[in-house]
C-alpha cells in the first residue's frame, strides 16, 4: 500500500492592505517630524510628539523610536527590558510609559517596521537644565536640594522593588515644566535580590558615574552602585561641572582615587579579591581624603551637604548611605530648605542632545571662520616667501603628520575595549574584554 503523503505546504502572504498586529500606528496617534527630534542613541532616536488633534502647546509626548531594520536577533533585549520594567514601576518620579504603537507596515517593506515607546513629554533633562543655568550662575541650594529629593525618591522606590538602575546620569533624569523630576532610560536596568547567586555585568554605567568596585571587576553588586552614581549626580550640581570626568577606566580609577584616596584592606575590607585590585599603586594616592576636604572647601559645600557626599561616595559599598536614608538626611531640612518642584527655573526646552548640537554647530562656524583667516594669512606668507626665496620650500602637510603624531595617543572613549589599569598583564585585559553576562 502506498504511503500517504501529507498535501504539499503553501505559504500565501497577505495582501498589500493587510496591516498585521493590534498595536496602534504612530502615525495615525500622533503628529511630528525630524525636525522634533530631542534624543538619539544606539536604539534609534526620541521625538517631541503631539497627540493627534490635541493642544500643540499641552498635549505632549515623547516618542523614542527602536529601530527593527537592523535587529538581526528581534527585538532589543534593552528595549524589553524597559518595557516590562516600566510596565510595574509607577512612582511620580519614574518616566511614565504611555503605550507602544508602532510604525505602518507593508507587503513592500516585507512586513518591517519600528517601534516606538510612548512617554510623558518632559521639557527638560538635568544635563540640558545645567547648561541653560550657567549664563545665570547655576542653580541655586533650594533648587538643588529638590531636585536630589526627587531622585531620591524615585530611586528608593526602584530599590525597594528591587530594581537596579545601573545608568543614572544627569541627562537620563528629565524634568518637566511643574518641575517633577523623572528618573527615566531603564534599558541597562535588572531585577536584584539580596541573594543573588549569578554575575552581573560590570560592564554598565557611564564612565564618570560608575562606581569603584566596578571599575575593579566587581560582579557581584546591589543598590550601592546607583547611590554612587546620585553621589556623582550631586557633585556636579554643586561644582557646576562633573567630578570624575576620566577618559578610559584607568584614568577613572585614579580621578577617584587622587580625590577620595586610595582603596586598602583598611578602608574596604574585601577589595584586595577584586580581579584588578593588584595593579592599583596605593602610594600615588595617600593624600586622597585631604584632597576631597580640600574640593568641598574650595567649592564652600555647607558641612551637611560634604556629609551627604562623603556618604554617598564611600569607597568602600557597604559603607555607602541608602537612597532611602539619604532623602532622609538633615542636608535636606536646614536652612535655605528646598523648593517646591513648581519652584525650579521656568526655561526653553532643553535636552542634553539639542544642547550638544548646538554646540557642535558653533564649533563648526568657529573652525571654519578660524580656516578661512588661516588661508587668508597663509596666501600672503606664501607671496612674501616666494618674492625673497624665490618659492615655498618644505611638505606642504608636514604640521599636519607633527600635529597628528602629537594627538595619536589620545585615549579612547567609554566603554571601548576591556578596563584598563597602568600595569595590568596583557592576559588580564584580554580576559577582561569577554562578553557581558547580565
Amino acid at each position: 500500500m502506498a504511503a500517504i503523503l501529507p498535501p504539499e505546504p503553501k505559504i500565501q502572504l497577505p495582501d498589500s492592505g493587510f496591516v498585521p498586529g493590534s498595536t496602534r500606528v504612530v502615525d495615525d496617534s500622533y503628529d511630528y517630524t525630524d525636525a522634533d527630534q530631542i534624543g538619539e542613541g544606539t536604539y534609534g532616536k526620541v521625538y517631541r510628539g503631539v497627540v493627534k488633534g490635541g493642544d500643540p502647546k499641552k498635549d505632549l509626548v515623547a516618542l523614542k523610536m527602536i529601530r527593527m531594520d537592523n535587529e538581526k536577533e528581534g527585538f532589543p533585549i534593552t528595549a524589553i527590558r524597559e518595557i516590562k520594567l516600566l510596565s510595574t514601576l509607577k512612582h511620580e518620579n519614574i518616566v511614565n510609559l504611555r503605550e507602544i504603537v508602532r510604525s505602518k507596515v507593508t507587503r513592500e517593506a516585507k512586513y518591517k517596521g519600528d517601534i516606538f515607546m510612548v512617554f510623558d513629554y518632559a521639557q527638560h533633562d538635568l544635563t540640558g537644565m545645567m547648561d541653560a543655568m550657567k549664563a545665570t550662575n547655576g542653580l541655586t541650594a533650594p533648587h538643588i536640594k529638590c531636585i536630589m529629593l526627587q531622585l531620591l525618591k524615585g530611586l528608593a522606590y526602584c530599590h525597594k522593588n528591587g530594581i537596579l538602575h545601573r545608568d543614572l546620569k544627569a541627562s537620563n533624569l528629565l524634568i518637566d515644566r511643574s518641575g517633577a523630576l523623572k528618573i527615566a532610560d531603564f534599558g541597562l536596568a535588572r531585577n536584584y535580590n539580596d541573594d543573588q547567586e549569578g554575575k552581573l555585568t560590570n560592564r554598565v554605567i557611564t564612565l564618570w558615574y560608575r562606581p569603584p568596585e566596578l571599575l575593579l571587576g566587581a560582579e557581584r553588586y546591589g543598590p550601592e552602585v546607583d547611590v554612587w552614581s546620585v553621589g556623582c549626580i550631586f557633585a556636579e550640581l554643586l561644582a557646576r561641572k562633573p567630578l570624575f570626568p576620566g577618559n578610559n577606566e584607568s584614568q577613572q580609577l585614579e580621578c577617584i582615587f587622587k580625590l577620595m584616596g586610595a582603596p586598602s584592606e583598611q578602608n574596604w575590607p574585601g577589595v584586595s579579591s577584586l580581579e584588578f585590585f593588584a595593579n592599583v599603586k596605593s602610594s600615588n594616592y595617600r593624600k586622597g581624603p585631604d584632597n576631597f576636604d580640600d574640593w568641598c572647601k574650595r567649592h564652600k559645600l555647607p558641612a551637611e551637604a560634604v556629609e551627604l557626599l562623603k556618604g554617598m561616595l564611600a569607597l568602600d559599598p557597604k559603607k555607602r548611605i541608602t537612597a532611602t536614608d539619604a532623602a532622609m538626611h538633615p542636608y535636606f531640612y536646614c536652612q535655605p530648605p528646598a523648593c517646591e518642584p513648581s519652584g525650579l527655573p521656568t526655561l526653553p526646552d532643553c535636552h542634553e542632545w539639542t544642547t550638544k548640537k548646538r554646540n557642535r554647530q558653533q564649533q563648526q562656524q568657529q573652525q571654519q571662520q578660524q580656516q578661512q583667516h588661516q588661508q587668508q594669512h597663509g596666501h600672503n606668507a606664501h607671496a612674501v616667501a616666494g618674492h625673497h626665496a624665490g618659492g615655498h620650500y618644505g611638505h606642504p602637510h608636514a604640521g599636519h603628520a607633527a600635529g597628528a603624531a602629537h594627538h595619536g595617543g589620545m585615549p579612547g572613549g567609554p566603554g571601548r575595549g576591556p578596563p584598563y589599569i597602568p600595569g595590568m598583564p596583557a592576559a588580564a585585559a584580554a580576559a577582561a574584554a569577554g562578553p557581558a553576562v547580565s
